[in-house]
C-alpha cells in the first residue's frame, strides 16, 4: 500500500470485522509536516460520539525505530470522556497489531 496525502485533501479508512461487517472514518488533512507530523479531522460513517475530532499525528525516528503518537481533541470533556470509558483502545489496539505484521511482512 502507497498512499501520500497533503493539506485540504481527504482520507478515508474502513475496518472489516471477521464475520461480517464493517466501521468506516473519514477526513481532511488540516496539517501536513513530512515526516514530522499529520494534523487531520476524524468522523464516522455511523457516528459513535458527538462532533468531529481532531487527530494530531507526530511520528518521531530513533536509531532506525519510528514512535508514532497519536493525540485525539473531541469537541467537549464530556465527549473524551465518553471515548475513554469505551472499548475503543481495544479495537485501536488491534488495528495497530495488524499494521505492525504487515510492516513486518514487508520489511
Amino acid at each position: 500500500m502507497r498512499w501520500t496525502c497533503a493539506r485540504g485533501g481527504s482520507y478515508r479508512w474502513v475496518w472489516r470485522k471477521a464475520g461480517g461487517g464493517q466501521m468506516g472514518v473519514r477526513g481532511i488533512f488540516m496539517e501536513v509536516v513530512a515526516p514530522e507530523r499529520i494534523v487531520s479531522t476524524e468522523q464516522f460513517d455511523d457516528p459513535w460520539y458527538e462532533g468531529e475530532g481532531q487527530v494530531t499525528a507526530t511520528f518521531v525516528e530513533d536509531r532506525n525505530k519510528t514512535t508514532l503518537t497519536l493525540k485525539i481533541r473531541y469537541i467537549s470533556k464530556a465527549v473524551r470522556d465518553s471515548v475513554l470509558k469505551s472499548r475503543m483502545e481495544h479495537g485501536v489496539a488491534a488495528s495497530y497489531d495488524k499494521l505492525a505484521e504487515v510492516v513486518a511482512a514487508l520489511a
